[in-house]
């Protein structure tokens, strides 16, 4: 039984001013089928996925994550060299993502190490991090989960034609903001359940 899904389609529904019967209509599905979706005893499959994403302005990655079985917080993590600017973004990436652990370090070799024990879903780095570069923190991120998804986070705007040569699906320039986070939240690679955003 799925019941991560079943209480997303549900929550979203009633969000949406829908009944089951008319959520039904417009996915041409009977009402019954719905509730089954809502009960966890039975799930969509892509087609039907791609429809109620359109039908409930929901993203398809989110409905898709929402579907295994067991929902574990998206693991975050953010790698600057200068402490006080990582403490202070990580406080935006907190109340953006109330429902992820997010995680900061200021030594590359750190966060290589997490991310080989845990599985990152979104790394912000900047692009200095004093010696080493997170052009090159990028790559070995990706290579340990090719579905992490990598956002830039820089000082400097003309680092933005490098960042491209990566596997990166994003580029910010500093100050971190709550806007900017959302923006580039809607862009990444491998969407992920955020949990309840604000």
């Amino acid at each position: 039984m799925n019941t991560l899904f079943a209480e997303t389609l549900k929550k979203r529904r009633k969000e949406k001013g829908l009944s089951q019967i008319q959520l039904g209509k417009q996915m041409f599905v009977n009402h019954s089928t719905v509730a089954r979706w809502e009960s966890g005893t039975r799930l969509p499959d892509a087609a039907m996925i791609t429809r109620l994403s359109r039908i409930l302005e929901v993203d398809a990655g989110t409905l898709l994550a929402t579907m295994t079985e067991e929902y574990e917080s998206p693991k975050i993590i953010m790698v600057d060299d200068n402490k006080v600017f990582l403490s202070d973004s990580l406080t935006v990436l907190e109340e953006v993502l109330p429902g992820a652990t997010i995680t900061g370090f200021i030594w590359p070799l750190e966060a290589i190490e997490y991310a080989k024990k845990n599985q990152v879903a979104l790394a912000i780095l900047d692009i200095e991090l004093g010696s080493a570069s997170g052009l090159d923190l990028c790559h070995e991120l990706v290579e340990i989960n090719s579905r992490t998804n990598v956002v830039f986070l820089t000082a400097y705007p003309d680092y933005s034609l490098d960042a491209w040569n990566t596997k990166a699906c994003g580029f910010m320039v500093k100050p971190l903001t709550a806007e900017n986070v959302r923006r580039q939240l809607e862009k990444l690679r491998f969407p992920f359940l955020r949990g309840a955003d604000p």
